[in-house]
């Protein structure tokens, strides 16, 4: 119950092309990274900084999950997350590292991933007589690569279960946004004060609404025969292979215009100026040569997977797991990548 009300009370509270254009127009968010960063790290005592922080040259900063990482089944375990928990911090230290993920996205993408924490505690519940593995809303973990700086080449991770958001910086210049990882269970709560509630419904319903808008034989080129498998895991880039699905050269305007608003609607999450630079990568890469493929069913209950892939970037979408529960395909793992450019390498 702690945990829950304090979740709560915070939301109450409330290359030259490519890599050149980040720089300049992701500057501004940089710098509030930057500050809000070094205002997290300047709470932390000499015990937690050793913890929360590693040298950027470490393979720790590629070494990116979004399952529960502990050391074995059971409830009384430790974890094997590397990091400083919001478990481990005091409420001033909370409220400045809640405060640093309200720079690593938007208004609404920081909404979502506070509410992506809080359903642990509805997967606790669900899970109290069976599970084995630890839900704990506070089970978050927030790391920093080398030391945020003017000049300097950094970089940050806040991650947990269905949440991993990685930021590579050079001083107040951001790099790479990349990966930047969402999922949910239950994707729609069945049951209690909460239920109805989908967090990344629309990530879900943009991409339904585009394959039914598409006719037969468009579809026959969307639809793929074998579910896509999951994100790659500890992977400082994504092993895809070639894109596959329908392009969007040959989508009507209106169709055109729905995956416009799928890949912005990915791109919303992030903050403004980062996300229009990541924007701009995938209208310089073409957007012709983008590809659209779906698996399985839109229906309800059913399970799918989508992906959207273009020369510079991938999203990966999957909803086949069944929740906590048992309910069918109510469990949502989605990801924006660059596939040339995640971490800055």
């Amino acid at each position: 119950m702690k945990a829950i009300r304090f979740f709560v009370a915070v939301a109450v509270l409330g290359t030259v092309s490519g890599l050149a254009y980040v720089a300049q127009q992701t500057s501004d968010a940089g710098a509030k990274i930057a500050a809000a960063a070094n205002d997290w790290l300047g709470t932390l005592d000499k015990d937690q900084r050793q913890k929360a922080t590693f040298d950027f040259a470490s393979k720790e900063r590629t070494n990116w999950n979004f399952i529960p990482l502990q050391e074995k089944p059971g409830r009384d375990v430790k974890t094997t997350r590397k990091g400083l928990p919001l478990a481990e911090m005091s409420a001033d230290q909370k409220k400045a590292a809640l405060g640093l993920v309200k720079t690593l996205a938007s208004a609404q993408g920081a909404e979502t991933a506070m509410t992506i924490m809080g359903l642990e505690a509805i997967v606790r519940d669900l899970e109290a007589k069976s599970g084995t593995m630890v839900r704990n809303p506070e089970w978050y973990f927030f790391t920093v690569f080398g030391s945020p700086s003017k000049s300097e080449k950094w970089g940050l991770r806040v991650e947990g279960h269905h949440l991993s958001l990685n930021f590579t910086l050079e001083g107040t210049q951001v790099v790479s946004a990349t990966p930047y990882f969402f999922g949910a269970n239950p994707a729609e709560v069945k049951s209690g004060e909460k239920k109805g509630q989908r967090v990344l419904g629309t990530t879900d319903d943009l991409a339904a609404q585009l394959f039914k808008a598409l006719d037969d034989d468009q579809q026959k080129a969307a639809l793929q025969a074998k579910h896509f498998g999951e994100p790659d895991q500890k992977e400082p880039s994504p092993k895809v292979g070639g894109p596959v699905g329908i392009t969007y050269a040959k989508l009507t305007d209106e169709q055109k215009g729905k995956l416009m608003k799928l890949i912005q609607h990915y791109i919303d999450r992030m903050p403004q100026d980062v996300g229009e630079a990541e924007l701009k990568r995938v209208r310089d890469g073409g957007l012709e040569k983008v590809h659209f493929a779906y698996t399985g069913s839109p229906e309800a209950g059913k399970g799918h997977t989508y992906r959207v892939q273009g020369p510079t970037f991938v999203i990966e979408f999957l909803n086949i797991q069944a929740d906590s529960a048992g309910n069918p395909a109510n469990h949502i793992h989605s990801s924006w990548r660059r596939l040339q450019g995640d971490f800055g390498l």
